[in-house]
């Protein structure tokens, strides 16, 4: 039998206030999957303490904060809301959403924390786990729901699972949703020369749901993800219950003049480009746009994978194979899309530059059963306008 998790502070330090004690007393070391079998967790108070959360596969220890030791991830409330995050063991991520709790760093570990400390013992609680598969490797999913069908979330590039993290919440009570990331990105397996394209995507899905024992799922992608599960779907429709594409990734169908040079371009170069932090955050900064919550806590989650050497090469292979993929002929995307057979709904976000809404016209013509949804956002509706896009999910799937 494994030693029960306990908590300790360190005696030099004074006792943790606002709630924060109360935390580490409910710490469940099976809920979260520690990256080399230990984290950091810097709890701080608006304007006041701060302690660190040291936890391993066994206990959650508190103790003076060690400034000069980055920590893995640091959440931010003011002292009411560690009071409510005490009180309701759903608090934690309650507050997350709502925007009283900031958190920086790794949402993996920072999630991982809410969810270990939450309190909840129930089969359907969130968790985060490793899963071992045959050719995939190891991928890192979080989940919650008992519910008796399976839905699999797949993000975009350079994002991460925690990008469905409101998916999760809103589809909990009746579905068992699972939110993976891919090969080569947030804590998953990272192999070098793998092809990191839409095949590759697509099976390594399939492998999750071989070692989760599902022989059926409904698939869910947002931008890169949404072009992997229309792959899945074209692979093997009867391991697909159906798709939801959230402002998938498609083919171009402009020319595309950088192919030569795009194709003489080795992802593996990624692995020695030098990569300095404040540079590398400040372009992704002016590309985004936003700041503050879920902005400040995405870009996070992509330098994590992007500073990291085979990160960064997962990314521009999957960059390349993106703007790589050929449109037309015999093996061409949209000649293929025509054959997809599972039911299919595509939400598509009126402000999106990246996947514009324009391109709804052409999968209408080729795939004229499936339905549409039109919203108010960007290119991440799960994010941006979560309470319509899951209204839409629960319609569909139900």
């Amino acid at each position: 039998m494994e030693p029960m998790a306990v908590a300790a502070v360190t005696p030099a330090q004074e006792a943790p206030s606002a709630g924060i004690g109360a935390l580490a007393e409910r710490y469940d070391p099976d809920a979260i999957d520690l990256p080399g079998g230990e984290a950091r967790v810097r709890l701080q108070i608006d304007g006041d303490r701060v302690w660190d959360a040291v936890l391993t596969r066994r206990k959650l220890s508190l103790q003076a904060p060690r400034l000069d030791t980055r920590a893995d991830a640091t959440l931010t409330a003011d002292a009411a809301t560690w009071r409510q995050i005490a009180a309701d063991v759903r608090g934690g991520m309650s507050a997350f959403r709502r925007g009283k709790l900031r958190i920086r760093g790794s949402l993996h570990v920072g999630v991982g924390f809410l969810a270990a400390t939450s309190g909840a013992t129930e089969e359907s609680r969130l968790t985060f786990e490793s899963v071992r598969t045959r050719r995939a490797g190891r991928l890192s999913i979080l989940s919650a729901g008992a519910g008796k069908k399976t839905v699999i979330c797949a993000h975009g590039l350079g994002g991460t699972k925690a990008s469905f993290l409101p998916t999760v919440a809103a589809l909990a009570e009746h579905y068992r949703v699972v939110a993976v990331d891919l090969p080569g990105f947030g804590e998953s397996d990272k192999p070098i020369g793998a092809p990191y394209n839409a095949p590759y995507f697509a099976r390594s899905v399939f492998e999750l749901m071989d070692a989760l024992d599902l022989d059926k799922a409904h698939l869910v992608g947002n931008s890169m993800g949404g072009r992997v599960v229309i792959e899945a779907g074209l692979i093997d429709e009867q391991r697909v219950e159906s798709l939801v594409l959230l402002s998938p990734a498609l083919a171009w169908l402009r020319d595309r003049r950088w192919a030569p040079i795009v194709k003489a371009l080795r992802p593996e170069l990624g692995l020695l480009q030098i990569t300095p932090r404040p540079i590398v955050e400040g372009i992704v900064r002016r590309f985004v746009g936003a700041q503050g919550g879920w902005a400040d806590a995405g870009i996070d989650e992509f330098l994590r994978a992007y500073l990291n050497p085979r990160g960064r090469a997962a990314f521009y292979a999957a960059a390349r194979s993106i703007y790589l993929d050929e449109p037309h002929g015999q093996n061409g995307f949209w000649t293929r899309m025509a054959e997809l057979a599972p039911r299919s709904m595509f939400v598509w976000g009126r402000r999106d530059t990246l996947v514009p809404i324009a391109f709804m016209k052409h999968v209408e013509e080729c795939l004229p059963a499936a339905k549409h949804v039109e919203l108010e956002c960007g290119h991440v509706p799960q994010l941006e306008a979560p309470r319509e896009t899951h209204a839409a999910m629960r319609k569909f799937l139900g």
